[in-house]
């Protein structure tokens, strides 16, 4: 499992086993994101049900969690069984109606867009005389195109922009591992030769 090296410390040795195991590990996971965020991108229907079922399925577990909870920790508390009632109940209805769980869902990211969009806005507006409160209001404008491209074609738009939001978000996080991989590469290689010097 570890490799040591005889002539490096506890630390070295730990963090050698980390790197190595980081760009090992990035390669795989940054190629299948990539693939999934590219599958998720040209088919967003299907990666948007695929994400509406991936909620409903961690409700279901957040309430079946919150039963076990409720019963062993204090069975008269009315508000525990609620919240478990509420949330398995929720799951039920989005496993069984995926389509309004995907419309609900786009709703959810809607407020969240123009959530951002305030507190973006006024972020950027307190750092006005600064050179990054540019960054803030691009930012800002942004959560507010994609919560009114949410708004606008609601329902229907919710089936589509889930996939390709996902999507997009799995591809750069693939890139970012695949680069991530590589840089670790790089930084490790350069040490070594130092290490040679």
């Amino acid at each position: 499992m570890w490799r040591w090296h005889k002539n490096l410390n506890l630390e070295t040795n730990l963090n050698k086993n980390l790197v190595d195991n980081f760009k090992k590990h990035a390669k795989i996971s940054g190629t299948v994101f990539v693939l999934l965020g590219a599958a998720g991108i040209l088919f967003p229907e299907f990666l948007s049900i695929t994400t509406v079922m991936l909620v409903a399925y961690l409700m279901l577990f957040a309430g079946v969690s919150a039963v076990i909870l409720t019963w062993r920790s204090n069975r008269e508390d009315w508000v525990g069984w609620l919240k478990s009632f509420i949330l398995v109940l929720a799951s039920f209805f989005i496993l069984y109606y995926p389509m309004q769980g995907a419309a609900a869902l786009g709703l959810v990211f809607a407020i969240y867009f123009f959530t951002d969009a305030f507190a973006s806005f006024s972020l950027a507006l307190s750092l006005r005389p600064h050179k990054m409160w540019l960054v803030w209001l691009f930012n800002a404008l942004t959560s507010i195109a994609l919560g009114v491209l949410f708004v606008v074609g609601w329902p229907m738009s919710s089936l589509f922009l889930i996939g390709i939001l996902v999507g997009i978000s799995l591809l750069f996080d693939g890139v970012s591992l695949l680069l991530g991989g590589t840089f670790v590469k790089d930084i490790d290689d350069n040490k070594g030769d130092k290490d040679e010097i």
